[in-house]
């Protein structure tokens, strides 16, 4: 049994407690399939067959895209012809038309404005960092960087020009090491060249389109006490349609998501091999084991915050300590509370994606496969390397959003 009252007890011979909060939940046969496609693409890539993507598929999921979106310009075409030609009664249904078409456009994105936006001149060496890694991976440089205060960090192409954006969660980026941090962003820029359909424009926008249609589909479950019987009959008749139609969504939504799931992973195993290819295997390694931290960060928030934001005060030296602004003191905390992280509870953790098959989110392969395939490959020296006079000027730029994530997050 471990030991560290700070984590959970459980027993590494028999993974009794391993994960004590959850129940067990039988598979269903949909699941259970997309498993074994998950682990047949680990095994080829581990083996070090190519794990081909599929032509055919992704032939087929671009042609179901290119039906989403033909079928919102022909209903836009439709609307705004009745909208121009129709009597009064057609042209309430052309309005409607083109309201639907506007719930349904593709959502392109646009760049950032906000609070957490570092521009180019702001933050000079973070960008000269952010190009050389970019420049290793064969991406583009940057258009834009931003802070967010979630554990993780994201890639995105955003509006007709598909301007790039980085977004960096200063929780995760605290905690990593100069390397780690080089590895992170390795793989974020490795989305840009790895080939993920997901992240196309067609594909992307076609998935979120049939989100939306799907959402507008569901029949509501609000009912109009005291309704006449000839309402009810229309409501019952119109909620069975309206179900046929949400079921046949979803059924395309999930055949999209069948045809790039593969895909979607082995881009995501491409990023990974792009992360240790600048930052190192070690430093990739390292990066991806941090990420099964994130509950223990939000823990070690909360209780700090509980505290009223102050490190408990022992003793007379660590006086001086305690007096620094609260910002500082979160983030010193954090890693602390993160470099404390036993060995058994990163092995806990690492068992607990293999048992509940975890990811970072749906498009992304179980985090303990991605960790097994860096570990698998021969290791590799970082490509890109920093120093000490550009890690400082990098966190002097980074000071005022510290500073103001830090106070969100001890506001709650």
């Amino acid at each position: 049994m471990t030991a560290d009252p700070r984590f959970t007890a459980w027993c590494p011979a028999c993974d009794w407690n391993l994960a004590p909060s959850w129940e067990t939940v039988t598979a269903s046969r949909r699941e259970r399939a997309a498993i074994e496609r998950t682990d047949r693409l680990f095994a080829e890539l581990a083996e070090g067959r190519s794990g081909a993507t599929g032509r055919r598929d992704w032939l087929l999921a671009s042609s179901i895209a290119a039906l989403v979106h033909l079928s919102t310009t022909a209903l836009f075409c439709w609307g705004l012809w009745l909208l121009v030609t129709g009597n009064t009664p057609l042209r309430c249904i052309g309005a409607a038309a083109l309201g639907a078409v506007v719930l349904l456009r593709p959502r392109l994105g646009r760049l950032p404005r906000d609070r957490g936006v570092l521009a180019r001149a702001q933050a000079p060496a973070l960008y000269g960092l952010a190009d050389r890694v970019a420049a290793e991976v064969g991406a583009a440089p940057v258009d834009v960087i931003r802070s967010s205060a979630a554990f993780n960090a994201s890639f995105g192409l955003v509006g007709l020009r598909r301007r790039s954006v980085l977004t960096l969660g200063l929780p995760l980026w605290e905690v990593l090491d100069e390397q780690q941090r080089i590895a992170l962003l390795g793989h974020e820029f490795g989305h840009r060249v790895n080939g993920d359909h997901r992240r196309s424009l067609l594909l992307g926008s076609a998935l979120n389109t049939l989100a939306t249609w799907y959402e507008l589909a569901r029949p509501s479950r609000f009912r109009r006490p005291g309704s006449p019987l000839f309402i009810l009959i229309g409501e019952v008749i119109a909620r069975a349609l309206m179900t046929g139609v949400a079921w046949l969504l979803y059924r395309v939504l999930l055949l999209l998501d069948r045809l790039t799931s593969r895909a979607g992973q082995q881009a995501e195993y491409r990023a990974d091999a792009l992360a240790a290819r600048t930052g190192g295997t070690e430093a990739a390694r390292g990066m991806l084991a941090t990420l099964l931290l994130g509950d223990s960060a939000g823990i070690a928030v909360g209780r700090f915050r509980a505290e009223g934001g102050r490190r408990p005060v022992r003793t007379r030296a660590a006086r001086a300590s305690a007096a620094a602004p609260a910002p500082d003191v979160l983030w010193e905390r954090l890693r602390e509370h993160l470099a404390s992280v036993p060995a058994t509870e990163h092995e806990r953790l690492r068992r607990c994606s293999a048992w509940a098959r975890a990811a970072v989110d749906a498009t992304h392969p179980p985090t303990h496969l991605r960790l097994a395939l860096v570990e698998a490959a021969p290791a590799r020296e970082a490509a890109v390397n920093t120093d000490a006079a550009e890690a400082a000027a990098i966190a002097a730029e980074l000071a005022p959003h510290r500073a103001r994530i830090a106070a969100e997050l001890l506001n709650g």
